[in-house]
């Protein structure tokens, strides 16, 4: 295997020929890049080669299905790396444009591992792939390190055997396993929000199947995401949502993202309810049916998980783990829990609930399950059930990939002196600095402030929640971004409160 160039020119014979990747697109848990100024069609093939050679050197059987999300470029991107794979010696099983939680469904359904071609909800411009060999997980930092470094070096290795073919019907075995036979007992009037990406062909399909009363909102498909990018933790997006329940006199909204692996809820208020709400709202409906229960929260999300009365009550345990897919899924099947919630919007619903993996139509599904079971309660009923709190919406400062996780570490570095000195957050005590993620600082009432590296985009994560004021909630804001400021490679938010 050609050792991939870091870079080529453009319009040159190299770039049609040899394989071109920018190191930083090898993240965390999946692989993203901008197409095609960080990576050519060659260098995706390069990049089929090197997962094949590792499914041979992890001994897992040579047998995977490939999707892709619906852009323009997503099948051209698909293709390429399945010439790699099959290069590699591996049985290639096509399934088609799909959403990511349908490509994770085929590993179970056809037995295999899988490679998802999507740049989930970045915009147009980015592709990337998410991939796994055993069913539920996906590939998590070592994997990634591994696949990185058989790539880079040029390690990988061609076997004879490689074949693809087409497999059709994995669609409809997706979402019979999805809705069963449940139907809605009660009238429920749904704004349904795919932002016209890949979520388009399943999620109106979806609601209706199970009783729901679906009002559509861009539901069309359209890779020039006319409106705005589809990302149901964005501000525009989930306005959007807002404005069509109130026109609509709808009960909830639900909204989706590129690939149709998370969700978003607006309430029959109009009011968006941050997904780690949503979350301890589904958390207290299982609880009563599964006492005794863990449920996994990433560290963005709120404290409710570990404090709430009505989750006490019930035996209820809480486990803060690392953000990011691949980590909140292994974290799920590790310790047995029967949930995980990450604050940006995917859910990890375990057995008997679902299989394990993040899926946006399975907590489409799920949520007008509750409200089913609680008939006399509309959403706005149970949100206002919880404790209250106030809580800043997920905002990310620009942060170089190549120096956010040294910006970070110096980061965690000034809080833990602050803490450690007698410092203070709002003028409160800082209890505890949680590090397993980033920098999560706890303070004396139960309020919050985390800052962490994006594993996706080349920004920092920030987020502050008070059980106090949204005064408080606030100031701690204020001071923490004080501390973030001064770090020179630090830019310019993507949204403030």
């Amino acid at each position: 295997m050609t050792k991939p160039l870091p870079a080529v020119a453009p319009n040159t014979w190299d770039e049609l020929r040899e394989p071109m990747i920018t190191p930083h697109g090898f993240r965390e848990y999946d692989a993203r890049w901008r197409f095609p100024d960080d990576i050519n069609l060659p260098g995706i093939t390069a990049l089929g080669l090197g997962i094949g050679t590792q499914m041979i050197e992890s001994g897992v059987p040579p047998r995977i299905a490939v999707g892709n999300d619906y852009r323009s470029y997503s099948l051209s991107i698909k293709n390429a790396l399945s010439i790699g794979l099959m290069q590699a010696g591996i049985e290639v099983l096509d399934i088609g444009p799909c959403i990511t939680p349908m490509a994770y469904f085929a590993q179970f359904h056809l037995d295999c591992a899988v490679a998802m071609v999507t740049a989930s909800h970045n915009p147009n411009g980015w592709t990337g792939v998410k991939m796994g060999f055993h069913r539920p997980l996906t590939h998590g930092p070592d994997e990634m390190g591994r696949l990185k470094d058989i790539v880079l070096n040029g390690e990988g290795k061609e076997a004879p055997g490689g074949s693809i073919k087409r497999v059709d019907g994995v669609m409809d075995a997706y979402i019979d396993d999805l809705c069963g036979d449940f139907k809605m007992s009660r009238k429920l009037r749904v704004v349904c929000a795919t932002g016209n990406g890949t979520a388009s062909a399943y999620a109106t399909r979806v609601l209706e199947r199970i009783g729901v009363e679906v009002v559509p909102l861009h539901t069309e498909l359209d890779y020039t995401f006319p409106h705005y990018n589809p990302n149901p933790e964005a501000m525009e997006m989930l306005h959007d949502m807002a404005r069509a329940v109130k026109e609509a006199g709808a009960d909830l909204a639900l909204g989706f993202d590129g690939d149709g692996d998370r969700c978003g809820v607006v309430d029959d208020e109009c009011d968006e309810i941050f997904a780690d709400k949503v979350g301890v709202i589904m958390a207290r409906d299982l609880a009563p049916m599964h006492p005794g229960a863990t449920f996994v929260a990433d560290v963005k999300s709120t404290g409710l998980f570990a404090s709430d009365p009505e989750l006490l009550k019930h035996g209820i345990k809480a486990d803060y783990w690392k953000t990011g897919h691949s980590h909140m899924k292994r974290r799920v099947a590790e310790i047995g829990a029967l949930a995980g919630f990450e604050k940006s919007g995917h859910y990890f619903l375990a057995e008997p609930i679902g299989r394990g993996y993040d899926d946006g139509m399975r907590v489409a599904v799920e949520m007008c399950k509750v409200l089913d079971r609680n008939p006399s309660k509309s959403m706005s009923d149970l949100k206002h059930a919880l404790p209250k709190t106030w809580s800043t919406p997920t905002m990310s400062p620009f942060c170089p990939d190549g120096e956010k996780y040294q910006v970070l570490e110096r980061l965690q570095k000034k809080l833990v002196e602050l803490a450690e000195s007698g410092g203070k957050l709002a003028g409160r005590d800082i209890k505890e600095v949680i590090t397993v993620n980033g920098a999560r600082l706890m303070l004396d009432n139960g309020a919050w402030g985390l800052v962490r590296a994006s594993s996706n985009t080349p920004n920092l994560v920030v987020v502050c929640e008070s059980p106090e004021s949204e005064a408080e909630m606030r100031a701690i804001f204020a001071d923490l971004d004080a501390v973030i400021q001064t770090e020179p490679s630090v830019g310019e938010y993507d949204q403030k409160i």
